[in-house]
């Protein structure tokens, strides 16, 4: 009897949190903290902040089994990190360590704008370090900075545009699916992944990929020195390059290692000790300057972030590297 009434107390005790959570602000599961510094390396008054470009570039958040966000997308982290940056007049410069294959053309025009607005309200240059790979989205992001080093066995480049549209009336046929659509105009139903583009809409949708890609082709331009639009769109035909490709493109400014670009960012400002800092999380762990590091950046055909929206059936635009 009395293993009954406890039961019985504790279930209406449950169902009272259920009832009262959305009122009371009680939240099941894990959340988001504040971002805290840590040291990463190096000693002295003066700061260099390191900031990750790591993996596919969009803006999807992370949630946990009850829904709660847990990790914001990476164009909100990247304007969080660089707001709180802005406040901090010890930082020095800001040290963006890309290794990434690209992403959505909008996060990663984002992104780009967000850096430049930073070195443009706080006069703190910015170095980029290319670890693994920066390829198209992440090349994108890394032509903001006002020196590229890339290491020695890394790939940069693939600076164009890719977009995929799934084409299932075959499919659909084979199982005998039929679909109807009634359309206010012809073109409503214009990327429809229940039948094949017309020559029209090839042309129209070329027409928006070009776009996209002037739009690189330019900002690669105003990011490097030395290299025209006309210069950039002889190199913009998708591949990526090796560190020394890139070097002699003018794609990169130098070669080295992060040890070699510590060692440059103490020459070009003139400080002898630089205290290597990174803004995380509590519970994230990054106890070195190689630790966030996530290795060759993964690549998935049917990852909703990667080109394929499949829960609505339509492409996203990307600065993607698809090997």
């Amino acid at each position: 009897m009395r293993q009954t009434r406890i039961w019985l107390m504790c279930m209406i005790a449950l169902t009272a949190v259920f009832l009262t959570a959305g009122c009371a602000n009680i939240y099941l599961g894990p959340r988001m903290a504040p971002f805290e510094e840590k040291t990463i390396g190096g000693a002295g008054d003066h700061k260099v902040l390191v900031v990750d470009i790591d993996g596919t570039i969009s803006n999807k958040e992370k949630r946990s089994m009850t829904g709660a966000e847990i990790k914001h997308g990476m164009v909100d982290e990247v304007r969080e990190i660089l707001l709180k940056a802005e406040e901090d007049k010890a930082i020095k410069a800001l040290l963006l360590r890309v290794n990434s294959p690209g992403g959505t053309v909008t996060s990663s025009d984002i992104i780009h704008h967000q850096i430049l607005r930073f070195k443009e309200k706080t006069r703190v240059p910015v170095y980029v370090s290319i670890e693994d790979l920066a390829a198209s989205g992440g090349y994108y992001i890394a032509v903001a900075g006002d020196r590229i080093i890339a290491h020695p066995t890394s790939l940069t480049g693939s600076i164009g545009v890719i977009a995929l549209k799934l084409n299932l009336q075959g499919l659909l046929e084979k199982v005998g699916v039929d679909w109807e659509v009634v359309k206010s105009g012809d073109k409503k139903d214009f990327l429809s992944p229940l039948r094949p583009l017309t020559e029209e809409e090839r042309r129209l949708f070329q027409e928006t990929i070009d776009q996209f890609h002037g739009r690189f082709v330019q900002i690669v331009s105003q990011g490097r020195p030395g290299l025209d639009e006309a210069a950039v769109a002889a190199l913009a035909d998708g591949r990526v390059y090796s560190a020394h490709q890139a070097l002699e493109n003018k794609l990169v400014d130098q070669i080295g290692y992060l040890d070699d670009v510590v060692e440059t960012m103490k020459r070009d400002l003139g400080i002898k000790e630089l205290k290597l800092t990174t803004y995380q999380r509590p519970g994230e762990y990054r106890g070195k300057i190689y630790s966030a590091s996530s290795g060759p950046p993964t690549i998935n055909l049917l990852n909703v972030d990667l080109g394929l929206n499949l829960e609505a059936g339509s492409p996203e635009f990307m600065y993607l590297w698809l090997p």
